[in-house]
């Protein structure tokens, strides 16, 4: 009997060892304590529940550096580098690489010149995924580093010690690092990611629209309203010139100086429609023909239409071959066509005519399609006017077509154009502005280039526009009316 009962006290010993919380307990789990403390009555135990704690679940869910989250990790940094790689590929790109991609036929560097037509909306896409990339990646990593160190709690020692090293890792293996890999590459890399990041640029538009709405905004509050260096140099031009000690040849030598980096090819082009060119299936005999017809030393030779066009011609190249017969395959003497877009700035286009020993270039649109063509005497002619060799007309500034009708020449100055016309100088004062020509007069009246054929009245006058030349008003009949 007394067996008996040591064996069943011993039973309750264990069982109360057993349902006592233990040292290494979870600290969330509750607690049992006893209840009793007689000897002749089996202990029983009470539950005390602790105050609920949501840390403890959180760092239960993302403790340790398990797989998914080295994995995510991993992820996110990759993101992070391609996203730096593409920025420095599209804007390490120069302009003489951007009219490449323009002019090229495959689409995907079509895409490229699309997107930096816009640079200011990919920029802010990129920023855009960079930064929600880079903020993500930062977080994460401070929470597996502080679940790692039990940091349950973390102080500003904790969080300070945690992210600056995040930031670097960060800032060399996410920004540096791939910029510097992407750089000589930057013409692959942005082949191929183009698509992508119109897709992307879309995608974020709604996003980006209004950051760069702010970001004009913000400009234009905070930086001063300031003229450009070309309007500067004019102003002081005129400043300078102001006294008659300057010819108006030389204040027009002076402003084509100016302006000169800020004109493009299609803003001084040889119209289509006044292109002298021939298709390159005629025959040597109708070829001579067009050559003396046209006067000009090179000829475009094009295949069916002017946008297709084949080569140069010139005409210097045909003289040891004057006395042949219409079979001559004088198409053997083509030299290759340069082609230019609309958008090219005169001043690099004379670089490239000086680097390429040409001095002439056809000018195409986006389509490629032809839209004019420009020579090196074009550009020159916009710094010192215009230039006549012995083959072409001497313009006569003015000429009398009857009693009360006149052709001048565009270019002809105001004072003289009164002082033909018997008028006084003042007429214009109000409307002719800073301009000193009857071209400009004319622009002034009509606010834009006018049409050949536009007739435009001032006063007892009016003008009517015969020829333009280069964007330029080359020849204006003159009705004078009976003044009542």
């Amino acid at each position: 009997m007394a067996a008996a009962q040591a064996a069943a006290t011993l039973r309750a010993t264990r069982e109360q060892k057993a349902t006592l919380p233990t040292a290494s307990a979870p600290a969330h789990r509750p607690t049992t304590v006893p209840t009793t403390c007689r000897s002749d009555v089996s202990p029983t135990l009470t539950l005390v529940d602790e105050p609920p704690s949501y840390t403890p679940i959180l760092l239960d869910i993302f403790s340790g550096l398990h797989a998914v989250s080295l994995s995510f990790l991993v992820l996110l940094l990759i993101l992070s580098a391609v996203i730096s790689a593409c920025e420095a590929a599209f804007f390490t790109l120069t302009p003489s690489d951007l009219e490449a991609f323009r002019q090229s036929a495959d689409k995907r560097d079509r895409d490229v010149a699309t997107l930096l037509s816009k640079p200011r909306v990919l920029l802010v896409t990129i920023l855009i995924l960079d930064g929600l990339v880079n903020v993500c990646l930062i977080t994460f990593l401070a929470l597996q580093w502080w679940i790692l160190n039990d940091a349950y709690n973390p102080t500003v020692w904790h969080v300070t010690l945690t992210l600056v090293p995040a930031a670097a890792f960060l800032a060399f293996f996410g920004e540096i690092f791939p910029k510097m890999l992407a750089a000589p590459r930057n013409k692959a890399i942005a082949r191929r990611a183009a698509p992508t990041w119109k897709f992307f640029a879309a995608l974020c538009k709604p996003v980006s629209r209004p950051m760069r709405r702010m970001t004009v905004f913000v400009e234009r509050l905070f930086e001063p309203r300031t003229q450009t260096p070309a309007q500067e140099l004019n102003e002081a031009i005129e400043l300078a010139s102001a006294d008659d000690a300057t010819s108006e040849g030389e204040k027009e030598i002076l402003r084509g100086i100016v302006n000169f980096g800020t004109l493009t090819a299609k803003e001084i082009m040889c119209a289509r429609r006044e292109i002298s060119a021939i298709d390159i299936a005629s025959n040597f005999h109708v070829l001579m023909e067009h050559v003396e017809k046209s006067g000009f030393s090179r000829i475009p030779v094009y295949r069916n239409a002017l946008d297709t066009v084949e080569g140069i011609l010139y005409i210097k190249d045909l003289l040891p071959f004057l006395e042949l017969d219409a079979d001559f395959n004088w198409q053997s003497l083509l030299r290759p066509v340069f082609s230019v877009p609309e958008t090219k700035k005169i001043d690099a286009l004379l670089k490239d005519f000086q680097e390429k020993r040409v001095h002439i270039a056809m000018v195409v649109d986006e389509n490629k399609v032809t839209s004019g063509l420009i020579t090196m005497e074009d550009i020159i002619e916009e710094i010192i006017g215009d230039i006549n060799d012995e083959f072409d007309e001497v313009a006569i500034p003015f000429q009398r077509i009857g009693r009360r009708s006149f052709i001048f020449e565009g270019k002809v100055l105001l004072t003289d154009f009164c002082k033909t016309l018997a008028i006084a100088p003042g007429i214009f004062s109000a409307v002719a502005g800073e301009t000193g020509t009857l071209s400009g007069l004319i622009l002034s009246l009509q606010g834009e280039l006018p049409p050949v054929g536009a007739q435009i009245t001032f006063e007892h006058l009016t003008f009517v526009v015969e020829s333009i030349d280069h964007n330029r008003i080359k020849r204006v009949r003159v009705q004078v009316h009976e003044q009542a």
